[in-house]
């Protein structure tokens, strides 16, 4: 294993400002040694790599696409070269890799295949907006995407505001951009008026906006989330 190449978790901008406004110096210097790439979309992770360091060859780059068209069988080469020593990178399209996001399945490829993960520092913006949300920090669910259907999205959302006051624990979701302003209606229309509930989007980016407030405090401050990445979260007391 000593002789392996390592998994690197490399966590990208979380929008369109200069990486170096939102992510460490030692981003830069693992990137310029890096040549070999899982990412989910080739032509934003190059236009990233060349953001960070535009001195890098892109010729040079080695890159492996992972979505949901990705075979098992094609999933599970990816690491083969940290068998030969040669050490990969792991980008995420916003944030931090293998956090709501496809990567979680080579970081398990690569316990299993005994190589050294190593994660690096970054945005996520999970964190970031529990962090601002005033929230219970200590005890917290991620829920990823609430259904689509009305019936079952109104189910879920009295299940979480349960759960949240039963288990004094903070319950954090997104929705698909296009989807904000509905959620949000639809939030307010079923929550429980002293519910709190936090909008965090566009964070780190210069038109980011969280609030904290009760549901029923919501419906006098409508913000326009269309097509904005937007986390939302709720607790009850």
């Amino acid at each position: 294993m000593d002789t392996y190449g390592k998994l690197y978790l490399i966590p990208t901008r979380l929008g369109d400002n200069p990486p170096l406004e939102v992510l460490p110096i030692s981003i830069k210097k693992t990137i310029e040694d890096i040549d070999n790439y899982i990412v989910e979309n080739e032509k934003t992770a190059r236009r990233f790599i060349k953001r960070v360091t535009p001195s890098k060859s892109q010729p040079s780059l080695k890159i492996k696409v992972l979505n949901k068209y990705t075979s098992i069988e094609e999933r599970n080469t990816f690491l083969n070269p940290c068998l030969t020593g040669i050490s990969v990178g792991l980008l995420s399209e916003a944030g931090c890799p293998a956090i709501a996001d496809p990567g979680a399945d080579i970081v398990r490829l690569a316990h299993q295949m005994n190589i050294r993960v190593v994660p690096l520092v970054g945005p996520s913006s999970i964190t970031l907006a529990l962090m601002a949300s005033g929230m219970n920090g200590q005890n917290f669910a991620f829920n990823g995407y609430l259904p689509i259907d009305k019936a079952e999205r109104k189910s879920k959302l009295k299940s979480l505001e349960r759960i949240s006051s039963e288990q004094n624990q903070t319950q954090i979701f997104i929705e698909t951009p296009y989807r904000n302003n509905k959620l949000l209606d639809d939030m307010i229309a079923i929550l429980q008026p002293n519910t709190k509930v936090c909008v965090a989007c566009d964070i780190t980016l210069p038109t980011e906006y969280i609030r904290t407030m009760s549901a029923k405090e919501w419906k006098n401050k409508k913000e326009d989330l269309h097509k904005r990445p937007a986390i939302f979260i709720l607790k009850k007391d």
